[in-house]
């Protein structure tokens, strides 16, 4: 026997660290059919008999199940057409009105709920009680108490969901509206009856009474139907006086207040939370940035310059430099290998693979800061405050929330840009997301770091910065024309009480991540380093075809030196940096492995020479630092720029996309480098004049008035 249960609740609300203590290990990740939400789903273990199953599944986080956002889409689409055995409800108990309106929903669909009431050991802590016995009576429905970031009632709730889920008993709704709105939804479940499973009837005409259009669209009812519902709907609005949707939402809200009143206690003397307090300064009009910065700027410095950099120089130098690849080669020398082979194996796969896997321990450091950041509370934060300004610049507060996800990786930061409802600012985000570094560049950013500037503390912070800059000032440009025109659209979020998250969901976290970045490293990056490797081997040299001696004889060398010439105002116009940036594209961890094989990282003397030496002596650090700021900003990796295509569903908004991300690059990278090199050497030409000529016109485009216009250069 196998029983399914859907998991609902509220953002913020201990969601998926509640699924994650119900599956362990035990789970899998895919995404909903047809879109690009995530979808998980893991087996309960431990609470079924022999030759059961019981299937937990994840739903998005939602507030309600009207259908104004693709999660909520999603996750009602879900609960109608699977129909699952059980749905276990997640409530924050330090914010039960919020979180109640859900379960009023809920307990219409005909479907067994249990509510699970988490973060109770907060609820005590503050001082409040609340009677699990009245609340489960009120809402009509069995209630647990749980903490899920402590593990407290996660037992007792798996075997009740179990079991209800297997009784398939369904709840009835406790709740009930006022007189005349009651009238309403009685005549239209009369309506509906045939026309859907018994056990929804409620459901469907409580959505009917608010007009919702997608179940008007699926159950096809006719005219005369419709016409004698609408009846009942506009007498209910003109003895209410309001309309249809409010009327309920009105209702839903007065219910949930009686349902607190009974059985909820708040403490007598009102005092100020620890949350409230923290906030009172991590979120202060004129703390929030400076702290923000400096939150980030100890990640980056930690992660890259001393415990990530520490970790990195000890995988490079000695791991890679001293043991692997001196023993591999001598290995393979020793057994006859043909030089070819041992060139492939040792100086492309090993080295270009290896110099990408070196820098590992960095990214799982950042991981791990990443994760205690999100899990603590303090990343919702940065949410709001950057919603503060995001908006006097054109951008929505919704357009962090994938750029926060970009730092992890590109591709689900630009698929999150569908929750934003308004589509200019969708657009607007998709455009802009990837200039936050995702996990992919923070090897470049070490690497820039690291051999070029000494590892130089600001080297890194500076690069998100950079990419926080690039989005802003593409807000306030394209804000400014037809294209992007208008309002952004509200941002409304919870912020869930700071805790200390547990050890192993943000170990969790930083493995799904780094594990993320390592597979990608045996495929993408191992199959873009054999082709690196053949084709800096491989040319014609003295008249014939074969494995050259002077690498500037080689294939890669002729491509390289064909497109070198486009680089050379940025700063690194010699052909190996510029198939280094080319082969980025691909995926942005190739720089690193393109430079391990093109910079000889199978070449490292014993001694533990510096690996990266004879790269630095190729670039001026306003060269380096012009070099970092293109790869951060030009169009993304392949799988990036197809999730771009999918976003924007449209190819001239697609191309439109990638042109504006890779001349923004090249601007920018342009005027670093005349810049920084009239600063640090005095020297002025052409290229400095053009690079004034930019910025002049890159300030008029910041600062000119704004106006608003309707219409748009790019039609679907």
């Amino acid at each position: 026997m196998k029983v399914k249960i859907a998991l609902a609740g509220n953002p913020n609300s201990g969601k998926t660290t509640l699924f994650n203590a119900l599956t362990g290990s035990n789970q899998f990740v895919g995404n909903w059919p047809g879109v690009t939400v995530e979808k998980k789903e893991g087996k309960i273990k431990g609470y079924t008999a022999k030759g059961e199953e019981a299937v937990l599944v994840d739903l998005p986080g939602i507030y309600s199940l009207s259908p104004y956002t693709l999660e909520e889409v999603v996750s009602r689409n879900f609960l109608i057409s699977e129909k699952p055995d059980a749905i276990i409800n997640i409530i924050d108990g330090t914010n039960l009105e919020r979180n109640l309106y859900l379960t009023t929903q809920l307990t219409e669909l005909g479907i067994p709920v249990i509510a699970a009431v988490n973060m109770m050991d907060l609820v005590r802590k503050n001082g409040e009680e609340l009677n699990i016995e009245r609340l489960a009576k009120d809402i009509g429905c069995k209630v647990v108490e749980i903490s899920a970031l402590k593990g407290e009632g996660i037992d007792q709730l798996a075997q009740r969901a179990v079991a209800i889920a297997k009784s398939g008993k369904n709840v009835q709704p406790a709740h009930r509206f006022e007189g005349c709105v009651e009238h309403a939804i009685a005549h239209i479940e009369e309506a509906v009856t045939g026309h859907v499973d018994a056990s929804m009837e409620r459901w469907y005409a409580v959505k009917l009474f608010e007009r919702d259009k997608k179940v008007q669209e699926s159950l096809k009812l006719d005219k005369v139907t419709l016409d004698h519902i609408e009846e009942d709907i506009l007498s209910c609005e003109k003895e209410m006086d309001d309309d249809a949707e409010s009327i309920i939402t009105g209702e839903r809200y007065n219910y949930i207040g009686s349902i607190i009143e009974d059985c909820y206690k708040k403490r007598v003397k009102e005092q100020m939370s620890v949350s409230d307090k923290i906030d009172r300064i991590v979120t202060n009009r004129f703390l929030a940035l400076p702290i923000f910065a400096l939150v980030m700027f100890a990640v980056y410095y930690v992660s890259v310059t001393t415990v990530g950099n520490f970790l990195t120089d000890w995988t490079n130098d000695t791991l890679f430099g001293e043991w692997i690849i001196p023993a591999a080669r001598s290995g393979l020398e020793a057994i006859g290998c043909a030089e070819w082979l041992t060139g492939l194996l040792v100086d492309g796969i090993i080295s270009g693979v290896g110099a990408v896997l070196g820098f590992v321990p960095q990214m799982l450091v950042l991981f791990l800061f990443l994760a205690f950041l999100e899990g603590c509370g303090y990343m919702a934060r940065i949410a709001f405050i950057m919603d503060r300004i995001f908006r006097k610049f054109g951008l929505s507060g919704k357009s962090f929330i994938p750029m926060l996800i970009g730092i992890g990786c590109g591709v689900p930061g630009v698929m999150a840009s569908r929750t934003i409802e308004n589509d200019r600012d969708r657009k607007m985000t998709i455009m802009t997301t990837t200039f936050i570094p995702c996990g992919a560049k923070l090897p470049i950013i070490a690497l820039i770091a690291g051999a070029l500037f000494d590892g130089a503390p600001w080297v890194a912070p500076s690069a998100y910065f950079v990419g926080i800059a690039a989005i802003v000032c593409s807000g306030i440009i394209l804000k400014k024309t037809k294209m992007f025109a208008g309002d952004p659209a509200p941002f409304v979020m919870e912020l869930p009480a700071y805790h200390l998250p547990t050890v192993e969901n943000v170990l969790r976290s930083t493995w799904e991540r780094g594990w993320s970045f390592i597979k990608k490293a045996g495929t993408i990056i191992l199959l873009s380093t054999i082709f690196v490797w053949f084709a800096q081997s491989f040319g014609f040299e003295g008249g014939s075809f074969g494995m050259v001696e002077d690498m500037d004889h080689s294939i890669l060398a002729a491509i390289g030196s064909a497109i070198a010439w486009i680089f050379t105002p940025l700063g690194w116009g010699d052909w190996k940096a510029a198939v280094a940036a080319i082969t980025g594209l691909v995926a942005k961890e190739n720089v690193v492995g393109t430079f391990g094989i093109l910079y000889g990282f199978g070449e490292v003397a014993e001694d533990g020479a510096e690996i990266w030496g004879s790269l630095a002596g190729s670039f001026t650090q306003a060269a380096a630092y012009s070099f970092l700021v293109f790869n951060l900003l030009c169009a993304p990796c392949f799988a990036a720029m197809g999730a771009i295509k999918r976003e924007m569903n449209n190819i001239k908004w697609f191309w439109f996309a990638i042109g504006y991300q890779t001349i923004l690059a090249y601007t920018v990278a342009l005027c670093v480098y005349q810049i920084g090199t009239l600063a640090t050497k005095g020297t002025f030409g052409i290229g400095t004049v053009v690079a004034f000529v930019l910025i002049v016109g890159f300030l008029y485009l910041l600062f000119r008035p704004y106006k608003e216009r309707g219409g748009s250069y790019l039609e679907r």
